[in-house]
């Protein structure tokens, strides 16, 4: 069954219509959803692997605090906190972890010295560094049969998705 959007266009003059199922719900959502839950069932078993790739004793959530740490540099636990979207109560457990583990290590934060500052250590920049470099090649393998602007496009979608559910 097709449904008229309220006469929206997609930008050449012609209507939009959705397809909505029975129950209500656009396919076009349903199916989202669908790839969507695929996606992150499997990164989060990736994750994992990378995870204790770094190190045996390292959990799976926390490899996305020493990749953003690779990329940003020093940051304060409350910006990682929001930028991961945990508390501050998890997040001091998994920086405690993950500096027990020689990953990551603290300092006084210049700007107010109540604060403290994280950054990867020596060793965790290198063994973050090689699982990074190891998922990239992987990403290249799988992904070898697709056009390089499609690969860009999902990077510059999934960027904007990413955005849009910060706020």
């Amino acid at each position: 069954m097709h449904v008229d959007r309220n006469g929206d266009e997609n930008g050449d003059g012609r209507r939009v219509e959705a397809e909505v199922s029975p129950n209500g719900a656009d396919r076009e959502f349903l199916a989202l959803e669908r790839e969507l839950t695929v996606l992150l069932r499997r990164a989060r078993a990736s994750s994992g692997e990378m995870a204790r790739e770094v190190h045996p004793d390292l959990e799976s959530a926390a490899y996305g605090l020493l990749v953003r740490l690779d990329e940003c540099g020093r940051q304060r636990a409350t910006e990682l906190a929001a930028y991961i979207g945990v508390g501050k109560a998890t997040m001091s457990r998994q920086l405690r972890a993950l500096e027990h583990l020689g990953l990551i290590a603290r300092e006084p934060d210049p700007a107010d010295g109540r604060a403290w500052l994280v950054h990867l250590t020596e060793e965790g920049r290198s063994r973050v560094g090689k699982v990074r470099e190891a998922r990239r090649a992987r990403y290249v393998s799988q992904l070898a049969h697709w056009d390089r602007r499609e690969v860009a496009e999902l990077a510059r979608l999934l960027r904007q998705l990413n955005r849009g559910m910060e706020k």
